[in-house]
Protein backbone atom coordinates (compact mmCIF):
# COMPACT_ATOMS: atom_id res chain seq x y z
CA UNK A 1 0.00 0.00 0.00
CA UNK A 2 1.22 3.62 -0.20
CA UNK A 3 0.18 6.89 1.99
CA UNK A 4 0.12 10.38 -0.04
CA UNK A 5 2.13 12.64 1.62
CA UNK A 6 0.72 16.12 0.53
CA UNK A 7 1.53 17.38 -3.10
CA UNK A 8 2.46 15.11 -5.46
CA UNK A 9 4.75 12.77 -3.06
CA UNK A 10 3.27 9.18 -2.66
CA UNK A 11 5.21 6.67 -0.99
CA UNK A 12 5.57 2.79 0.12
CA UNK A 13 3.84 2.31 3.47
CA UNK A 14 6.80 -0.42 4.20
CA UNK A 15 9.33 2.35 3.80
CA UNK A 16 8.00 4.27 6.47
CA UNK A 17 9.85 4.41 9.92
CA UNK A 18 7.94 6.88 11.40
CA UNK A 19 5.80 9.83 10.96
CA UNK A 20 6.12 12.24 13.88
CA UNK A 21 4.17 15.83 14.39
CA UNK A 22 7.38 19.10 13.72
CA UNK A 23 6.40 21.11 16.15
CA UNK A 24 6.38 18.91 19.06
CA UNK A 25 9.07 16.62 18.07
CA UNK A 26 11.81 19.35 18.03
CA UNK A 27 10.77 20.47 21.52
CA UNK A 28 13.43 18.00 22.43
CA UNK A 29 17.42 18.74 21.46
CA UNK A 30 18.06 15.05 20.58
CA UNK A 31 15.40 15.78 17.39
CA UNK A 32 17.05 19.16 16.61
CA UNK A 33 20.16 17.62 16.29
CA UNK A 34 19.20 14.79 14.23
CA UNK A 35 17.25 17.15 12.08
CA UNK A 36 20.37 18.94 11.64
CA UNK A 37 22.00 16.12 10.74
CA UNK A 38 19.61 15.14 8.08
CA UNK A 39 19.74 18.44 6.64
CA UNK A 40 23.51 18.28 6.33
CA UNK A 41 23.17 15.28 4.27
CA UNK A 42 20.82 16.36 2.09
CA UNK A 43 18.21 13.82 2.70
CA UNK A 44 15.17 16.25 3.18
CA UNK A 45 12.49 16.40 0.71
CA UNK A 46 10.15 19.31 1.30
CA UNK A 47 6.98 19.03 0.07
CA UNK A 48 5.29 22.22 0.80
CA UNK A 49 6.67 25.59 1.05
CA UNK A 50 8.86 26.86 3.53
CA UNK A 51 6.74 27.78 6.98
CA UNK A 52 3.90 25.23 6.40
CA UNK A 53 5.33 21.75 6.90
CA UNK A 54 3.15 19.85 9.76
CA UNK A 55 5.09 16.65 10.15
CA UNK A 56 7.77 15.18 9.00
CA UNK A 57 8.00 11.29 7.68
CA UNK A 58 11.15 9.30 7.81
CA UNK A 59 11.89 6.49 5.15
CA UNK A 60 14.83 4.54 5.45
CA UNK A 61 16.23 6.80 1.95
CA UNK A 62 15.10 10.33 3.12
CA UNK A 63 13.12 12.63 5.47
CA UNK A 64 10.02 14.07 3.76
CA UNK A 65 8.67 17.64 5.30
CA UNK A 66 4.92 17.17 4.82
CA UNK A 67 2.29 20.40 5.26
CA UNK A 68 -0.20 17.50 6.43
CA UNK A 69 -0.71 16.84 9.70
CA UNK A 70 0.72 13.64 11.68
CA UNK A 71 -2.50 12.76 12.68
CA UNK A 72 -3.44 12.80 9.20
CA UNK A 73 -0.79 10.80 7.76
CA UNK A 74 -1.35 8.03 10.68
CA UNK A 75 -4.95 7.94 10.23
CA UNK A 76 -4.01 7.19 5.94
CA UNK A 77 -1.45 4.86 6.74
CA UNK A 78 -3.88 2.71 9.07
CA UNK A 79 -6.39 2.45 6.47
CA UNK A 80 -6.23 -0.52 3.95
CA UNK A 81 -9.03 0.47 1.62
CA UNK A 82 -8.03 3.02 -1.53
CA UNK A 83 -11.02 5.15 -1.85
CA UNK A 84 -11.90 6.52 -5.67
CA UNK A 85 -13.83 9.52 -6.17
CA UNK A 86 -15.77 9.23 -9.68
CA UNK A 87 -16.12 12.78 -11.24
Amino acid sequence: MFLHLGGDVIINKDEIIVILDLETATNAQTTRDFLKNIKEEGTIIPICESGKERSFVLTRKSLYLSPISSYTLMKRSNNNVLNFESE
